[in-house]
């Protein structure tokens, strides 16, 4: 194929990206409520995490400031749905159009590194979802200076804290992936990572205090602890 023709054949394969995205997120946008249970279901006391370590009941007011803000909340979080449902396929297309430049075994290590990183994404984004923004939520929600002072977020607080820490904890679960290929290629060893962990929690600590939507301790040390398990089980894994 002449580099135009590469160009159209890469074209057409953003267009379907596109299309598939749009299309998922057209379908979680018809589905606002069932959308909106998941998405608000933290900030509700019943929360299953709540019941299994069985916090007290509490309550959390959220509300609307901007007079087109929960409409367009909407669609943010349709559209972060659909991209995320797609992207299987989308995934699917991208390497449908590299894999013919590949070897067949850079073909089974690409396999390999993919899947292993979505997997590794995906399961960063549940673990937010599941343990650590709810807890977030519930401390700060919950947390009061005075019983004069009731709380109450907005409901572009609670959604935009959301869309980030997941974001960023998928981000992050890529360590594991990062550290074996990097130890694949002879650049990274796991006595390195052993000696200079002290570094690395400093690290962590910063990029965890990037991360924190809240400038609070407790929050960061919610999102450090799950950082720095995954630089211990990157190390093990560079050193087998």
């Amino acid at each position: 194929m002449t580099f135009w023709e590469h160009l159209d054949e890469l074209r057409g394969s953003l267009i379907r990206m596109a299309i598939a995205a749009i299309a998922m997120g057209l379908v979680a946008f018809a589905m606002k409520e069932t959308l909106f249970d998941i998405v608000l279901a933290p900030s509700k006391s019943d929360f299953f995490l709540y019941r299994i370590i069985g916090a007290e009941p509490f309550d959390i007011k959220l509300i609307n400031t901007g007079l087109a803000e929960q409409f367009t909340i909407h669609m943010k979080v349709a559209l972060t749905v659909g991209l995320l449902v797609a992207s299987p396929y989308i995934l699917y297309l991208l390497f449908h159009f590299v894999s013919p430049a590949l070897y067949e075994n850079e073909k089974r290590y690409s396999v390999r590194i993919t899947l292993s990183a979505y997997l590794m994404f995906i399961v960063g984004v549940a673990l937010n979802y599941f343990l650590v923004f709810p807890l977030t939520v519930r401390f700060l929600g919950t947390y009061s200076v005075s019983a004069d002072i009731e709380n109450m977020l907005t409901l572009s607080s609670y959604v935009d804290s959301m869309l980030m820490m997941s974001l960023w904890f998928g981000i992050i679960f890529e360590l594991p992936v990062v550290c074996w290929l990097l130890g694949k290629f002879g650049l990274l060893k796991a006595e390195w990572m052993t000696r200079y962990r002290r570094h690395a929690i400093v690290a962590i600590l910063i990029i965890a205090a990037i991360i924190t939507p809240t400038g609070d301790i407790f929050t960061l040390m919610v999102v450090s602890l799950p950082i720095y398990i995954l630089y211990e089980a990157s190390a093990i894994l560079v050193r087998r």
